[in-house]
This record gives C-alpha cells, sequence and structure tokens, in this order.
C-alpha cells in the first residue's frame, strides 16, 4: 500500500503577510483588553522600568503588527523605538496611527501601561512619537545595533518550520549589544492557525524548554514564565502565552 507523503512545513515566505487581515485581527484580540494582554503589560512594564527613563538610545520590536501597547510600554525608556514590519498591510496601519493618531480603544492600554510607569509621557500620542516605523524582517538585522529589544508573538506563528523558528530567534537574540536585554511573548503549543474565516497561517507549536534551548546558546539571565490560557480570545488551538527576558552576554 502506498503511503502518503507528509507536507514539508509552511515557512515564513510561504504565506502572503501583506494580506494580513489587520481589521478581523484587532477585532479579535485587541478592540478591547483581554487578560492575557493585562499578564504580559505587567510583565513587560517591569522589564523597562529597569530602566531610567530616556536611558536606552535605539531600541526594537520585531515583527510590530497593528499591535500598538508594546510599543507603549518602550517609550518611557527609549528615546528611539523602530517598529520593524514587512506586512504592507500592517505597515499601512502603523502609518496611519502615527500620522492621525491612535484609534480610541488602545486608550485603556495606555492608561495600564502608564499606571505602571509613570515615566511614560503623558498622552499615547506623545509615546508613538517615539516610532519609527521600518519596513523589514528579521533577515535584515545586524548583529549589536540595538539597547534592547521585544518581540511578541511574532516567530512561532510565522512559520510551522522550527529550524526557521530558531534562526528568527536568534537574529532577534543577536541584534542587541553585548549586555543588552530582550523581552519576548510567545503563544505555548499553537498549531498553525485561522483569523476568523480566513486562510490558515502557519505557525510553531513551541513550549517552555523549546525557547530555553533555543536562547540558551546565545544569552544568559534567561528567564520564561507562563500565563495561564485566555478562554476570552478566539480558539487558537494555544495552551497558554510564554513571557521570556534574557540578556546578551558581555564582551
Amino acid at each position: 500500500m502506498a503511503t502518503r507523503r507528509q507536507a514539508a512545513p509552511r515557512r515564513n515566505r510561504d504565506a502572503d503577510w501583506d494580506a494580513w487581515p489587520v481589521g478581523r485581527y484587532l477585532a479579535e484580540n485587541y478592540r478591547q483588553m483581554h487578560p492575557c494582554d493585562r499578564g504580559v503589560i505587567h510583565h513587560h512594564s517591569a522589564f523597562y522600568r529597569q530602566f531610567a527613563p530616556g536611558a536606552l538610545t535605539r531600541t526594537l520590536e520585531l515583527g510590530a503588527g497593528p499591535n500598538l501597547y508594546p510599543l507603549m510600554l518602550a517609550a518611557g525608556a527609549s528615546r528611539r523605538i523602530d517598529a520593524l514590519e514587512p506586512s504592507a498591510a500592517n505597515l499601512a496601519y502603523l502609518r496611519r496611527q502615527l500620522t492621525y493618531g491612535p484609534e480610541d480603544s488602545w486608550e485603556p492600554f495606555y492608561a495600564l501601561c502608564r499606571a505602571l510607569d509613570p515615566a511614560l509621557p503623558a498622552t499615547l500620542t506623545e509615546a508613538l512619537g517615539r516610532v519609527r516605523v521600518v519596513r523589514g524582517d528579521a533577515g535584515d538585522l545586524a548583529d549589536g545595533r540595538y539597547d534592547t529589544a521585544s518581540m511578541n508573538f511574532v516567530a512561532e506563528s510565522v512559520t510551522e518550520d522550527f529550524e526557521e523558528f530558531t534562526a528568527l530567534c536568534t537574529a532577534f537574540a543577536r541584534s542587541v549589544r553585548p549586555g543588552g536585554r530582550l523581552v519576548a511573548s510567545f503563544m505555548e503549543r499553537m498549531p498553525s492557525y485561522r483569523i476568523g474565516a480566513g486562510p490558515v497561517w502557519p505557525a510553531c507549536p513551541v513550549d517552555a524548554s523549546a525557547l530555553r534551548a533555543v536562547f540558551a546558546p546565545h544569552t544568559v539571565s534567561l528567564r520564561v514564565t507562563r500565563l495561564a490560557k485566555d478562554h476570552t480570545l478566539p480558539e487558537y488551538g494555544d495552551t497558554g502565552v510564554l513571557l521570556l527576558t534574557a540578556e546578551r552576554p558581555g564582551p
């Protein structure tokens, strides 16, 4: 009997990210604040509060997408935030938010960010004034360019290939200078997924052990914690959220 040939894993380049459904994605995930958002914001705010206001010259948000709250969180410590993003749809959304002002739905997120970190600017518009939208992806990153780097729900959500996931995380880790810091969040064990009734997007299910194995060769002070599954979100097949902090070794 002939055996069915297993399909090759879909890689980042196999998906049409320019057609990412921004409106539907925001409606499902960010038009209101969910418990997992609160958890990520609390975690990342504590990370940025380690630094004096304005102490970071240049920081990175890798694969920024249309999610604004990681950019908000960096604004207390960073003087310039590079929002690196390859998708034409996401780039258009980010540029509209910076040009015409952020949508009102982001204000509760900023209120929480600022309650946790009073060093943030008085308004969300002022905070986003530190953001520079840059078209590109992990392949465009130079080693050691940034003081800190942030990545949220990206590397595990763009490929089914664990080797490619590892390469994306490695580029992310190497983007900070020696002694630079990393902060990230990942969907735990999420399979390839749909937004609404749209096409299937590639994803790589990872757990805490996988993250430690991928990041340990490139970092020190590696810490991975977990948020429980958020049942207020659509069912994407994940089992929770993993939160990571780490440091690139000094010279």
